[in-house]
């Protein structure tokens, strides 16, 4: 009979009383931010982390700390032709794949009149195209399983909108969108958990990481400001990022897991804003949009 077990930081459920069988990972971005400190977590509490990145060679510290259970692979999301190559491998040294972390992003600051078509399209390819390509990649290998998680690392930004972030929070707004359909549609034992993070001390506002389209004077007073922020606020956000990884995988061992996990109190305190003003707004227009019945 199988036995609940303590192992680090969680309690995990065991084949047998002698036996554990490790949870396989594939993690998006891995080498920084939320994506290693997952990355780290999970081989902390004895699961295998494949771990993908463009510079694979980026992740050799926590190989060498955890030689059996960390491996690295060249990947680069917006290539999704190269998807289910990568699930392939990753099922063939392994044998299966149980958790998918869509990690991979990027800040991008700037007005929708300053977005050129080729940011807009870059951005969609990296927050919304790969991880859809990668999900589609990982479900029919999760189906034979009868079993796994998907993890889309979405953002406050995919519930809570601010000038100058209209692009960024496009893409995981839409990304919220198919995850919450995929939620419905999938009934063959795959959890999916969008994660919805406010500002953790990651690299995205690192000197050179965000992307920031030219500016336009007409708007320096509402997407001045943000720009700003990023440009300047590094080291300032008040989000740890390995204890959001801590909360990821209670979420996810969770005999009840939630399909939203929103972490830090600056997002919690911004979706609750945005749900009071929809039932604010939804309760004085609800008779116009009432009245819109045929008769």
């Amino acid at each position: 009979m199988a036995v609940a077990v303590v192992t680090q930081r969680r309690k995990r459920r065991v084949v047998s009383e002698l036996e554990y069988s490790p949870r396989v990972w594939l993690i998006t971005g891995a080498t920084s931010g939320f994506g290693l400190a997952l990355t780290e977590a999970a081989a902390a509490a004895g699961d295998l982390v494949v771990g993908a990145a463009r510079s694979p060679d980026r992740l050799d510290h926590v190989v060498a700390a955890y030689p059996d259970q960390v491996s690295a692979v060249e990947f680069n999301v917006t290539d999704r032709a190269r998807c289910a190559e990568v699930v392939s491998e990753v099922v063939a040294r392994h044998g299966r794949l149980d958790v998918l972390v869509n990690n991979a992003g990027r800040t991008q600051v700037g007005a929708l009149e300053e977005t050129t078509d080729e940011e807009l399209r870059a951005l969609f390819d990296l927050h919304f195209f790969g991880p859809a390509a990668l999900t589609r990649a990982v479900l029919p290998q999760m189906r034979r399983q009868r079993s796994g998680a998907v993890v889309q690392m979405s953002s406050v930004g995919g519930q809570v909108t601010a000038p100058g972030f209209g692009a960024y929070c496009a893409t995981k707004f839409a990304l919220e969108g198919l995850t919450e359909t995929l939620s419905q549609e999938v009934d063959f034992g795959v959890r999916f958990l969008i994660v919805e993070p406010g500002a953790f001390r990651t690299n995205l506002f690192n000197p050179g990481a965000a992307y920031l389209s030219a500016p336009m004077p007409e708007y320096a007073g509402t997407v001045g400001p943000t720009r700003d922020y990023v440009a300047s606020g590094d080291g300032s956000q008040s989000g740890d990022p390995a204890k959001a990884a801590r909360a990821i995988l209670a979420a996810l061992d969770a005999s009840t897991p939630p399909l939203r996990l929103v972490l830090g109190s600056d997002a919690i305190d911004g979706v609750r804003g945005r749900l009071d003003a929809l039932g604010r707004e939804l309760s004085e227009w609800e008779a116009v949009g009432r009245d819109t019945t045929v008769e």
